[in-house]
């Protein structure tokens, strides 16, 4: 039997076999990310690889540098579980202490805890998506997120802010669920959940305040109001601080003496560009998402046709796919937390970190996908998806790159590459060829001293000079019984302060003078000489 010809006009084209394996591939997000039964699982595996890919970024992005003094700090704080450190409540400390229980003390596991709190943070905002919007649109928002900088490389520190990415969103699910079902039960959750985010750090009094004014201007106020929801949550939230409020007082509030000493007492023009600087912070962070969701909804159909693309996705009409009752409490919780500490900043005249946003805007992507008139095609799951795969993917291949430029070309070289590391591993020598035994104290400023207790195998406690607000993980009684390094950073403008306090509780310390410096991909950085004193222990 001859073997039969195919005309050219019957043999599929690589084009076309191209484009139906992304329809199918296409096809397939959108049928995992819908399907009520197999999409927690799927968000939970895309939180994963974010988590992974994300992490492994950071490993390289950051391998010119040690940990940012923060992550040190949760570090520090978690080697001695206090009901509060001097600045902030315990919890991130509290979680530092329980992950390097896991994990050994190493660059790598800080990025994997950052990385995991945020993916835990996106899987949460689905679970308050889902309860606003249908199953498109709720996975169409995580992507979103995942796209934002606060949720990828502004997110490589572990602190109390970056938590806060898991404890509002917690307390803003909480809300939607005690709203909805108006029980006694689920108010409990949402005072536990108001809790918990106390004890993450007090700027989330402004989304408590945002949640409570959602609850007063809704139009469904009086059924959640008359119901035992607000009140059984005002009484958990009130019982389960009384612990941290005892705590508080025992310790004169420090946190809040710490906070009016460092923030408060700006002039009028001092804070005025402060907030300004905060509001364009936190929308330029924000354009990146909004843009690239907008070029994921319209496609390619913009160029051929800019009002057939924009009304395929913008249409009057009823929108089963928003629940409105719940749509509207998120707009009013957005709103009030976009407004109301800028405002406050001005009014108080406090200093406005451009950080402290980092906890507030996770809502804006579902505000804006809560839109009634505002359509998602199934494509544009996929599209989404393909963006944040493509930027990730790309960043990954740019890290080595950015962090040698980083080190090569950063005008604050001697503060970010500084070899803390180094200096940690060269002072715990030190200590021990003089007095064979464990280096327990380091008295430095934050940004030298939480290192230390970081990189040094015997992780001493921290001493920060003058500080009204102690951490109470040790105190200078102790090191002086204990003995202590001392170390003053030559670079730094406290000097003259730094030398005064060693001249006063180190009378008898042995001083040297020790040079660090970093190489990385055989570029040298900042050397960088460190003043230290040794003070022995008391006999």
């Amino acid at each position: 039997m001859a073997p039969t010809l195919l005309s050219s006009a019957t043999v599929p084209r690589r084009g076309a076999l191209r484009r139906l394996s992304l329809r199918r591939l296409a096809a397939w997000v959108m049928a995992a990310a819908t399907n009520r039964n197999g999409a927690s699982a799927f968000v939970f595996g895309f939180a994963m690889l974010h988590t992974l890919f994300w992490t492994v970024i950071l490993i390289n992005l950051k391998a010119a540098q040690d940990v940012h003094m923060d992550v040190a700090e949760a570090f520090a704080w978690g080697q001695k579980f206090q009901l509060g450190y001097g600045k902030h409540p315990p919890l991130a400390g509290w979680i530092a202490g329980l992950w390097f229980d896991m994990f050994p003390v190493a660059d790598w596991a800080t990025y994997l805890l950052a990385m995991t709190t945020l993916s835990i943070g996106l899987v949460i905002s689905w679970l308050i998506a889902i309860r606003v919007v249908d199953y498109r649109r709720a996975f169409f928002v995580v992507v979103m997120l995942a796209i934002y900088p606060i949720f990828n490389f502004k997110g490589f520190k572990f602190n109390p802010d970056l938590l806060q990415l898991v404890a509002l969103p917690l307390l803003v699910l909480a809300y939607l669920n005690a709203f909805e079902k108006r029980s006694a039960l689920s108010g409990l959750w949402l005072g536990l959940a108001a809790a918990l985010a106390l004890m993450t750090k007090y700027w989330v009094l402004t989304m408590i305040g945002a949640v409570g004014l959602a609850a007063l201007i809704h139009p469904d106020r009086l059924k959640f109001l008359r119901s035992p929801a607000p009140w059984v949550a005002i009484a958990a939230a009130v019982v389960a601080m009384i612990p941290h409020l005892l705590w508080l007082k025992e310790v004169d509030f420090a946190p809040l003496v710490y906070a009016g000493d460092v923030y408060g007492n700006r002039t009028r023009a001092e804070s005025a560009m402060l907030v300004l600087g905060y509001v364009e912070h936190n929308l330029g962070l924000l354009v990146l998402p909004v843009v690239l969701a907008g070029v994921a909804l319209v496609g390619t159909g913009l160029v051929r046709g800019p009002k057939v693309a924009l009304a395929r996705i913008w249409s009057r009409g009823a929108n089963a796919g928003v629940n409105l009752t719940q749509a509207l409490n998120v707009w009013i919780i957005l709103i009030v937390v976009a407004v109301g500490p800028p405002l406050g900043g001005l009014i108080l005249s406090v200093y406005m970190k451009t950080d402290w946003g980092i906890s507030l805007f996770f809502l804006t992507p579902l505000a804006l996908v809560a839109i009634p008139r505002l359509r998602v095609p199934g494509v544009a799951l996929f599209r989404i998806t393909a963006i944040w795969l493509v930027l990730t993917l790309a960043t990954l291949a740019a890290a080595p790159t950015i962090a040698l430029y980083g080190m090569t070309d950063s005008a604050n070289a001697a503060f970010s590459y500084g070899a803390r590391s180094q200096l940690a591993r060269e002072l715990t020598g030190i200590w021990h060829n003089r007095f064979f035994s464990r280096w327990s104290v380091v008295a430095g400023t934050t940004e030298i001293g939480e290192p230390m207790t970081f990189y040094s195998p015997d992780h001493p406690a921290p001493l920060t000079p003058g500080e009204i607000w102690s951490s109470g993980l040790t105190s200078l009684e102790e090191a002086k019984r204990l003995g202590f390094i001392g170390i003053c950073d030559t670079t730094d403008n406290r000097l003259p302060e730094c030398e005064a306090w060693m001249a006063e509780n180190a009378k008898d310390a042995e001083q040297v003078a020790v040079t660090t410096q970093r190489f990385f991909k055989g570029h040298p950085g900042p050397a960088t000489t460190w003043k230290i004193y040794i003070e022995p222990p008391a006999k």
